[in-house]
């Protein structure tokens, strides 16, 4: 796998670095985990954990993954953002 982004993935990425700025560590934000990892924070009471290139597999799936939810939409449950 290349270590270049896409425009895509750097469009993605830009988004979530303008949401963290925005948000601060009150809503979403990333670090780098200990083992080099990014750590996505603000989703539960843990950080969603991925190494680069599994969150770069996930990005290229954004569209699937929606899509996805909109399908089983009537199926899904959602849960109140932490207070």
């Amino acid at each position: 796998m290349s270590d270049e982004l896409t425009n895509d993935e750097r469009a993605e990425l830009e988004a979530l670095r303008k949401e963290k700025n925005k948000t601060g560590k009150k809503g979403l934000y990333l670090q780098v985990s200990q083992k080099g990892a990014v750590s996505l924070y603000g989703m539960g009471r843990f950080p969603v954990t991925l190494y680069k290139e599994q969150w770069l597999k996930v990005i290229a799936h954004m569209e699937v993954i929606q899509q996805f939810i909109a399908d089983h939409d009537s199926e899904l449950k959602t849960k109140e953002a932490n207070g």
